[in-house]
């Protein structure tokens, strides 16, 4: 109880902080952009368009009952929302060192503000993604997607995502401190997810093996349970969502774990 009280007194404590962090990054990734911020919402769009014209026009990709086109694009921010924050997060730390080696700072401000400038990105494609859905009601694809009282559902699924993606982005701004080259092989290891992931296909293309293995894949529970709702109108069961809980808890308290237990070296080898 002592330790989350303390971590709470620290969240508040620089909370200020990291609002100033996430509006430099803001400052700084939309600097000199005629457009600004409403990059985050052509982004996800010019991307689902790009991707549906070569896998459901070229490759003839398709999924059988559903609007391919939202199927798409819930897969697509999703799975950029991840990507980016953490390859952000893991950067956070060495990019930072400067400040580190001056003042003291509770080192995890770094990968969490970066976490949470990229969901604050990820918040604004929802606009895009749910008016794709909204078109749909006038022909957009070649299914209607209907807006029901299980999207209720949707923040808890997202805040299940942001634990896991912030524990992975802990653990990953941990490493990346002792081990540069992690930034490489990193790179790498999202490029395999994306395709081990269905962003793009259906499951059902795989043959029943593969589906299995598909189940150990975190990033595909959070994607199945998001689409289950948007595109089947079903809400996710019980079992589900406990099961989406703890894969977000038990990896955001690994990361953090590892994390503490590594930061006062960090000043070492910055």
């Amino acid at each position: 109880m002592k330790t989350i009280n303390n971590i709470i007194a620290n969240f508040k404590k620089y909370w200020f902080l990291m609002t100033q962090i996430i509006s430099r990054d803001f400052k700084v990734k939309y600097k000199r952009s005629v457009l600004g911020v409403v990059w985050s919402l052509l982004y996800p769009i010019l991307m689902m368009t790009v991707m549906a014209i070569v896998f459901s026009q070229m490759f003839k990709f398709k999924v059988e009952g559903i609007n391919y086109l939202v199927y798409l694009m819930t897969g697509i921010i999703m799975f950029n929302y991840f990507s980016e924050a953490t390859t952000s997060a893991m950067t956070s730390v060495v990019d930072n060192f400067l400040l580190i080696n001056k003042v003291y700072i509770p080192k995890y401000v770094f990968p969490l503000a970066k976490c949470m400038f990229v969901g604050i990105n990820f918040l604004l494609t929802l606009i895009p993604w749910l008016a794709i859905i909204a078109l749909s009601y006038v022909g957009l694809g070649e299914y209607t997607c209907h807006f029901n009282w299980a999207y209720l559902i949707l923040p808890y699924i997202f805040v299940c995502f942001f634990m896991f993606t912030v524990g992975i982005g802990l653990f990953l701004s941990c490493v990346s401190v002792f081990l540069r080259d992690v930034f490489y092989i990193y790179g790498i290891i999202v490029t395999i997810w994306n395709y081990l992931t269905p962003v793009f296909y259906s499951i059902e293309i795989l043959p029943e093996k593969l589906q299995f293995l598909m189940q150990f894949n975190p990033l595909y529970q959070f994607l199945t349970a998001t689409r289950s709702i948007v595109l089947y109108e079903q809400r996710p069961s019980g079992m589900t969502l406990l099961i989406l809980f703890a894969i977000g808890l038990v990896t955001l308290l690994f990361g953090a774990i590892v994390f503490k237990k590594n930061q006062d070296k960090y000043i070492y080898y910055v």
